[in-house]
């Protein structure tokens, strides 16, 4: 999902890529349905990495509910970290008082219920919501792919702690600098989202890329990787 700007990104910087357990090609075995009830699990794996490859100075760039996996991560060991990048993140998809996360819990019940009684006939329908981008039908296919490689189990179960999680008061405990990249139209995190995280991670620069969807960095990889290289120089 990363392929168009890893490139660029990798002009100066070492770049590593890693998929989550449960995803991608990692090892379906490692999946623990306790480990990885919260997205506590998943942050402690990306510490793992850095421990074991004893890295120093990372940014980590993290994408929607992967955003606040990293937050979790920084928050625990920031010695390790030089900065963090947000890509459309959400810490709380659910609407509380004086809060906007994009939906009511309603939606969130009736979301993971269509997911769990016909995961992909779900996968096909919400894809292309996500993606945004309806003139680009292949950019909503890709991500249906994707979706449809992941075994339902493991998927429906990451999907009900990415959209019941709330990691609102993490937020405040990031001490790195932070980059949060906000979608100009997004269905998934809407404008308030990006500056909520804004606000409440100290001296975090918010910016709106002029893209439609919810991964940019797909929909729009120039100025994607433009607004992270430039923020990449900065920490160095």
């Amino acid at each position: 999902m990363w392929r168009q700007i890893t490139a660029r990104l990798g002009e100066q910087s070492r770049v590593l890529l890693f998929d989550h357990v449960g995803a991608g090609r990692s090892d379906p075995s490692a999946w623990d349905p306790d480990r990885y009830s919260t997205l506590d699990g998943y942050a402690q794996d990306v510490l793992e990495i850095c421990r074991d490859l004893d890295l120093r100075d990372v940014i980590f760039v993290g994408h929607s509910v992967s955003a606040m996996i990293g937050v979790l991560a920084v928050a625990e060991e920031p010695d390790r970290f030089a900065g963090l990048v947000l890509v459309t993140p959400s810490p709380c998809y659910i609407d509380q008082d004086g809060y906007r996360g994009g939906f009511s819990r309603d939606d969130i019940d009736e979301l993971l219920d269509s997911l769990d009684s016909n995961y992909l006939g779900w996968s096909a329908t919400m894809a292309p919501v996500i993606m945004g981008n309806p003139d680009r039908p292949e950019l909503g296919e890709e991500l249906t792919a994707s979706f449809c490689r992941t075994d339902p189990t493991i998927a429906k179960a990451f999907a009900k702690v990415t959209f019941l999680s709330d990691q609102r008061a993490d937020l405040p405990r990031v001490t790195v600098p932070t980059l949060v990249l906000q979608s100009a139209h997004d269905a998934i995190a809407p404008p308030e989202v990006g500056a909520y995280v804004n606000a409440h991670i100290p001296g975090s620069r918010l910016v709106t890329l002029d893209a439609t969807g919810h991964c940019p960095q797909l929909s729009a990889p120039q100025a994607t990787a433009q607004a992270i290289t430039s923020f990449v120089a900065e920490c160095r």
